[in-house]
Protein backbone atom coordinates (compact mmCIF):
# COMPACT_ATOMS: atom_id res chain seq x y z
CA UNK A 1 0.00 0.00 0.00
CA UNK A 2 1.37 3.22 -0.84
CA UNK A 3 2.50 5.61 2.25
CA UNK A 4 2.73 8.78 0.37
CA UNK A 5 -0.27 11.37 0.88
CA UNK A 6 -2.57 11.89 -1.63
CA UNK A 7 -2.18 13.60 -5.25
CA UNK A 8 -4.91 14.75 -7.14
CA UNK A 9 -5.26 15.93 -10.16
CA UNK A 10 -8.08 18.55 -11.56
CA UNK A 11 -8.50 19.36 -15.56
CA UNK A 12 -9.82 22.78 -15.66
CA UNK A 13 -11.79 23.13 -18.94
CA UNK A 14 -12.44 20.51 -21.15
CA UNK A 15 -13.41 22.10 -24.79
CA UNK A 16 -15.91 19.62 -26.02
CA UNK A 17 -14.55 18.39 -29.31
CA UNK A 18 -11.57 19.93 -29.29
CA UNK A 19 -9.91 18.77 -25.92
CA UNK A 20 -11.48 15.14 -25.73
CA UNK A 21 -8.12 13.14 -26.45
CA UNK A 22 -5.48 15.66 -24.51
CA UNK A 23 -8.63 15.48 -21.61
CA UNK A 24 -7.99 11.42 -21.92
CA UNK A 25 -4.33 11.62 -21.14
CA UNK A 26 -4.21 13.99 -18.73
CA UNK A 27 -6.14 10.83 -16.53
CA UNK A 28 -4.45 8.09 -18.60
CA UNK A 29 -0.74 10.17 -17.63
CA UNK A 30 -2.04 10.80 -13.84
CA UNK A 31 -2.94 7.05 -13.43
CA UNK A 32 0.52 6.08 -14.64
CA UNK A 33 2.39 8.15 -13.07
CA UNK A 34 1.46 8.13 -9.61
CA UNK A 35 -1.66 10.43 -9.13
CA UNK A 36 -4.40 8.43 -6.79
CA UNK A 37 -7.59 10.70 -8.41
CA UNK A 38 -8.42 12.91 -10.92
CA UNK A 39 -10.83 15.39 -11.37
CA UNK A 40 -12.75 16.04 -14.58
CA UNK A 41 -15.78 18.23 -15.06
CA UNK A 42 -19.41 16.90 -16.12
CA UNK A 43 -18.38 18.26 -19.82
CA UNK A 44 -15.49 15.51 -19.76
CA UNK A 45 -17.37 12.13 -18.79
CA UNK A 46 -16.17 10.55 -21.94
CA UNK A 47 -12.64 11.25 -20.90
CA UNK A 48 -13.83 9.80 -17.14
CA UNK A 49 -15.46 7.02 -18.77
CA UNK A 50 -12.52 6.22 -20.70
CA UNK A 51 -9.85 6.36 -17.81
CA UNK A 52 -12.61 4.34 -15.63
CA UNK A 53 -12.02 1.64 -17.99
CA UNK A 54 -8.43 1.18 -18.28
CA UNK A 55 -8.34 1.07 -14.26
CA UNK A 56 -11.04 -1.52 -14.47
CA UNK A 57 -8.53 -3.47 -17.56
CA UNK A 58 -5.05 -2.53 -16.30
CA UNK A 59 -5.54 -2.17 -12.19
CA UNK A 60 -5.45 0.37 -9.96
CA UNK A 61 -6.00 2.11 -6.84
CA UNK A 62 -7.21 5.12 -9.04
CA UNK A 63 -10.03 7.06 -8.68
CA UNK A 64 -11.84 9.25 -11.39
CA UNK A 65 -13.95 12.12 -10.22
CA UNK A 66 -16.92 14.39 -12.10
CA UNK A 67 -17.95 17.32 -11.03
CA UNK A 68 -20.08 20.30 -12.31
CA UNK A 69 -17.41 22.16 -11.14
CA UNK A 70 -13.38 21.60 -11.46
CA UNK A 71 -13.32 25.65 -10.06
CA UNK A 72 -14.84 24.35 -7.09
CA UNK A 73 -12.45 21.50 -6.57
CA UNK A 74 -9.46 24.25 -6.22
CA UNK A 75 -11.53 26.97 -3.89
CA UNK A 76 -12.37 23.90 -1.22
CA UNK A 77 -8.61 22.37 -1.61
CA UNK A 78 -7.14 23.27 1.97
CA UNK A 79 -3.77 21.80 1.25
CA UNK A 80 -1.05 22.55 -1.14
CA UNK A 81 -1.73 22.98 -5.20
CA UNK A 82 0.79 22.99 -7.69
CA UNK A 83 -0.47 24.18 -10.95
CA UNK A 84 1.27 24.04 -14.51
CA UNK A 85 1.39 26.82 -16.43
CA UNK A 86 4.34 27.82 -18.86
CA UNK A 87 4.26 31.10 -17.19
CA UNK A 88 5.03 29.89 -13.85
CA UNK A 89 9.27 28.87 -11.79
CA UNK A 90 10.79 26.44 -13.84
CA UNK A 91 10.23 22.82 -12.52
CA UNK A 92 13.74 22.43 -11.54
CA UNK A 93 13.54 25.06 -9.27
CA UNK A 94 10.80 24.07 -7.81
CA UNK A 95 10.59 20.42 -7.72
CA UNK A 96 12.27 19.79 -4.33
CA UNK A 97 10.20 21.91 -2.62
CA UNK A 98 6.99 20.49 -3.57
CA UNK A 99 8.64 17.47 -2.98
CA UNK A 100 9.58 18.51 0.52
CA UNK A 101 6.22 19.67 1.58
CA UNK A 102 4.58 16.41 -0.27
CA UNK A 103 7.42 14.24 1.55
CA UNK A 104 6.00 16.33 5.18
CA UNK A 105 2.20 14.84 4.73
CA UNK A 106 0.53 17.41 2.43
CA UNK A 107 -1.98 16.57 -0.02
CA UNK A 108 -0.87 17.46 -3.49
CA UNK A 109 -3.30 18.70 -6.26
CA UNK A 110 -2.31 19.23 -9.40
CA UNK A 111 -4.12 21.89 -11.62
CA UNK A 112 -3.74 21.54 -14.80
CA UNK A 113 -5.72 23.73 -17.50
CA UNK A 114 -7.38 23.54 -20.82
CA UNK A 115 -8.08 26.82 -21.74
CA UNK A 116 -7.51 30.02 -20.10
CA UNK A 117 -6.87 29.81 -16.73
CA UNK A 118 -9.04 31.99 -14.28
CA UNK A 119 -6.12 33.75 -12.14
CA UNK A 120 -7.59 32.88 -9.26
CA UNK A 121 -5.84 29.49 -9.84
CA UNK A 122 -2.25 31.36 -10.20
CA UNK A 123 -3.19 33.12 -6.73
CA UNK A 124 -4.81 30.11 -5.30
CA UNK A 125 -1.37 27.87 -5.74
CA UNK A 126 1.24 27.46 -3.84
CA UNK A 127 3.38 26.62 -7.06
CA UNK A 128 2.65 28.19 -10.19
CA UNK A 129 4.58 25.47 -12.23
CA UNK A 130 6.45 25.68 -15.72
CA UNK A 131 8.23 22.58 -17.79
CA UNK A 132 9.93 25.24 -19.63
CA UNK A 133 8.48 28.55 -20.14
CA UNK A 134 7.51 27.68 -24.08
CA UNK A 135 4.12 26.35 -25.48
CA UNK A 136 3.89 22.75 -25.22
CA UNK A 137 1.61 19.75 -24.20
CA UNK A 138 0.15 19.91 -20.52
CA UNK A 139 0.03 16.11 -20.81
CA UNK A 140 4.13 16.45 -20.97
CA UNK A 141 4.03 19.22 -18.14
CA UNK A 142 2.19 16.45 -16.21
CA UNK A 143 4.29 13.60 -16.81
CA UNK A 144 7.64 15.62 -15.86
CA UNK A 145 5.93 16.93 -12.74
CA UNK A 146 5.02 13.71 -11.51
CA UNK A 147 8.52 11.90 -12.09
CA UNK A 148 10.00 14.53 -10.24
CA UNK A 149 7.86 14.93 -7.52
CA UNK A 150 7.99 10.55 -7.31
CA UNK A 151 11.73 10.30 -8.30
CA UNK A 152 10.59 7.49 -10.62
CA UNK A 153 9.35 5.36 -8.00
CA UNK A 154 5.87 5.69 -9.63
CA UNK A 155 7.31 3.45 -12.58
CA UNK A 156 7.68 0.39 -10.22
CA UNK A 157 4.17 0.66 -9.19
CA UNK A 158 2.28 -2.22 -8.82
CA UNK A 159 -1.21 -2.57 -10.02
CA UNK A 160 -4.08 -4.77 -8.37
CA UNK A 161 -7.24 -5.50 -9.80
CA UNK A 162 -6.23 -5.50 -13.50
CA UNK A 163 -7.62 -7.90 -15.93
CA UNK A 164 -4.89 -7.86 -18.53
CA UNK A 165 -1.17 -6.89 -17.84
CA UNK A 166 1.44 -6.01 -20.66
CA UNK A 167 4.40 -8.01 -20.56
CA UNK A 168 7.23 -5.77 -21.39
CA UNK A 169 8.91 -6.94 -24.73
CA UNK A 170 12.19 -5.90 -27.03
CA UNK A 171 10.30 -5.90 -29.98
CA UNK A 172 6.19 -6.69 -30.63
CA UNK A 173 3.47 -6.54 -28.07
CA UNK A 174 2.06 -8.76 -25.99
CA UNK A 175 -0.93 -8.23 -23.03
CA UNK A 176 -1.58 -10.97 -21.01
CA UNK A 177 -5.10 -11.79 -19.09
CA UNK A 178 -3.97 -11.11 -15.54
CA UNK A 179 -5.26 -14.32 -14.23
CA UNK A 180 -2.61 -16.59 -15.92
CA UNK A 181 0.37 -15.03 -14.92
CA UNK A 182 2.80 -17.20 -13.12
CA UNK A 183 3.82 -16.43 -9.32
Amino acid sequence: MREDPAVVVVRLGHRPGRDDRMTTHVGLTARALGADRVVFGTDASSAAETVRDITDRFGGPFEVSVTDSPMRAVREWDDRIAHLTMYGQPVQRVAEEVRGAHADGSPLLVAVGAEKVPFEVYDRADWNVAVTNQPHSEVASLAVLLDRLFEGRELDREWRGADRRVVPQETGKRVEDATDREE
